[in-house]
């Protein structure tokens, strides 16, 4: 599906969504009107029933609510449709629009029965044209805003017409009864429309836009995720190429393939690349579900690290559960016959570690160095001499926890880069 597809889908739904905010919205509006109603009556009956007004009232609320009761049927079913992932058919919308805009319309013309017209036309009944027309800004349809600006000037300019033919005396001598009064104000009812169908356009285009956004920068992350980790990608995203250098505690993780060049001498290069899938995809969903991430491969193994770019304050934790799960994955994989019986050397080491952005201005790499990296690896080949497949140094099993257990001291040991030897455990 195509971004402009995936979005107009995504936005249909957005619409009935937003239609029913509307309507909710709508339904409030006339509550609280009918609530003013109720009020008004009580407190000004006799006014209102010296004036012959008293039944107007009666009718006016049951407008309203007849109304109220409407938009909160054509609710409920949008709101099924939701649920059946159907979208509301285009003449629904315009029907519903041309009832909306035209409740005032009643209402101005069960006023002008009881009441003066010029009173009536200029009176609160024709606000409620701009609440109707502001509201439609949610239908974030730029037609539809204009739609109901049209029809407003339209039925107001109808009722004017109709009441200065037959106002006579009422309206005699009155601005009102000149045509440059009532047409200016139509004029705003229709700007009106124009103005939400702008600020409903605005909304659908600034949505799409960060809709697309959203989706290039996923399409990015999900790209550059296949090279780099996708927690690297998103540092890079969020902070640029620019991403500055930063000490901080690491725990990092090398696994290497025992005996790997003897076992694929005699494979084809397919067979070669399927048993470097099946072993690296099972490390590299091992290690992300363990919050660390695979800085690089390396042939016949990888470099993993655990705390950065993004520490957990369980780092060590984190890459010991790595390495014991990926040392039984790899022999179930062996165990399967998906790949040949294969041993794997994995060697952990924590500590303080620089991260950061290497490289010129042509090409950058995000790497982690320091002494904490090469004890690591020196680490990881000393399971060969001692027919190991997990060790640890002192250092990871201090945080380690109880996945620390089972842990059998091998003593200090002299590694190749270091004057003072280091306590190494094997665990695997």
């Amino acid at each position: 599906m195509s971004s402009a597809s995936a979005f107009e889908e995504h936005f249909a739904r957005e619409i009935i969504h937003s239609e029913r905010t509307r309507m909710a919205v709508l339904a409030g509006v006339l509550a609280a009107l009918l609530a003013v109603f109720a009020l008004l009556s009580a407190l000004y009956q006799e006014d209102y029933h010296q004036l012959g007004m008293s039944g107007l009232f009666v009718k006016a609320g049951a407008a309203m609510l007849a109304l109220l009761g409407y938009e909160l049927a054509v609710r409920q079913v949008i709101g099924r449709w939701l649920r059946e992932g159907r979208r509301i058919p285009e003449p629904l919308r315009y029907l519903n629009a041309f009832v909306e805009t035209s409740f005032p319309t009643l209402l101005i013309f069960l006023f002008a029965r009881h009441t003066n017209p010029q009173y009536v036309l200029q009176g609160a009944a024709v606000l409620l044209y701009g609440v109707f027309i502001v509201l439609s800004t949610l239908r974030l349809d730029f037609r539809l805003s204009v739609f109901y600006g049209a029809v407003a000037a339209a039925e107001y300019l109808a009722l004017c017409q109709a009441y200065l033919g037959t106002g006579g005396e009422a309206l005699a001598g009155t601005p009102f009864e000149r045509a440059p009064f009532f047409l200016a104000k139509a004029a705003m009812l229709l700007a009106a429309g124009f103005a939400a169908a702008f600020v409903a356009h605005q909304i659908k285009r600034r949505a799409g836009n960060a809709f697309r956004a959203q989706e290039e920068r996923q399409r990015i992350v999900s790209a550059f995720g296949q090279q780099v980790s996708p927690a690297i990608a998103e540092e890079l995203l969020k902070h640029g190429p620019a991403l500055e250098s930063r000490r901080s505690f690491v725990c990092v993780m090398f696994m290497d393939v025992r005996n790997f060049t003897p076992m694929v001498e005699r494979m084809a290069p397919e067979q070669i690349v399927a048993f470097q899938n099946a072993v690296f995809g099972e490390a590299i969903e091992v290690v992300n579900r363990h919050q660390g991430i695979i800085n690089q491969f390396l042939g016949d193994g990888f470099m993993a690290t655990f705390g950065a770019p993004l520490p957990t304050g369980e780092d060590c934790r984190n890459a010991l559960a790595a390495a014991r799960e990926l040392v039984g994955r790899v022999a179930a994989l062996s165990a399967s016959g998906r790949i040949p019986p294969t041993r794997i050397g994995i060697g952990v080491h924590a500590g303080e570690a620089v991260s950061g952005n290497i490289g010129s201005e042509q090409r950058k790499q995000y790497s982690i160095t320091g002494n904490v990296v090469i004890l690591a690896a020196r680490i990881e080949q000393l399971n060969k001499i001692y027919d190991s497949q997990l060790l640890v140094s002192a250092e990871v099993l201090k945080t380690g926890g109880d996945l620390a257990h089972n842990a059998v001291p091998i003593g200090p040991v002299q590694v190749k880069g270091r004057d003072e030897p280091i306590e190494i455990y094997r665990l695997a």
